[in-house]
C-alpha cells in the first residue's frame, strides 16, 4: 500500500494541455490536482468503489492555486500531493506541480474536499475508517475535527 500521507507521479505535457501562449493551460493544473488526490485515493484502498460503496464520495469544495511558472509542451512535471487533515465532513490536501528536470515549483495548490452521500449530496461524516488510518499521523486529527479534513 502506498504512503498514507504523501504520494507522487510524473507525466508529461501534452500537447493538448498547451494554450495559446504556449503554456500549460491554468484550468490544466486544477485537473492534475484532482487527478492526483484520487490516484493517491486509489492507491491507499480508499478510492473510487471503497466510496461509492459506502454511499458516498469526495467532491471539491474549494481550491486555491498559486502559479508560480509555466510548464510547457513536453515537459515532465512531477505532482506531488499530501493530505493536511481528515475529519468531520470534509478532507484537506496540498498539491505541489514541479518540473522534474530541475525541481522548479510551477504551481502548488490547498484543496478542501467535502464527503458528500450520493443519493443527496449532502455532507456527511468522514468514514471512521479513514478518520483512523490518519488518527496517529496528523497532529489534532480526529473523528472530533470540525471542518479541515484531507482526502
Amino acid at each position: 500500500m502506498a504512503d498514507l500521507l504523501e504520494f507522487r507521479r510524473r507525466w508529461r505535457v501534452r500537447t493538448y494541455e498547451v494554450d495559446e501562449n504556449g503554456h500549460v493551460n491554468n484550468a490544466v493544473y486544477l485537473n492534475w490536482v484532482e487527478h492526483i488526490a484520487a490516484e493517491h485515493a486509489e492507491a491507499i484502498d480508499f478510492g473510487r468503489d471503497w466510496s461509492l460503496a459506502r454511499g458516498a464520495a469526495w467532491v471539491v469544495r474549494r481550491h486555491e492555486i498559486v502559479y508560480r511558472r509555466p510548464a510547457r509542451r513536453g515537459d515532465e512535471v512531477e505532482v506531488t500531493v499530501r493530505v493536511l487533515s481528515v475529519g468531520g465532513v470534509r478532507g484537506r490536501r496540498q498539491t505541489w506541480i514541479r518540473r522534474a528536470a530541475d525541481n522548479v515549483l510551477l504551481a502548488e495548490a490547498i484543496s478542501d474536499w467535502a464527503w458528500v452521500r450520493v443519493s443527496d449530496g449532502r455532507p456527511a461524516p468522514v468514514p471512521p475508517e479513514i478518520v483512523e488510518a490518519y488518527r496517529d499521523l496528523l497532529p489534532g486529527n480526529g473523528a472530533s475535527s470540525k471542518g479541515r479534513g484531507g482526502d
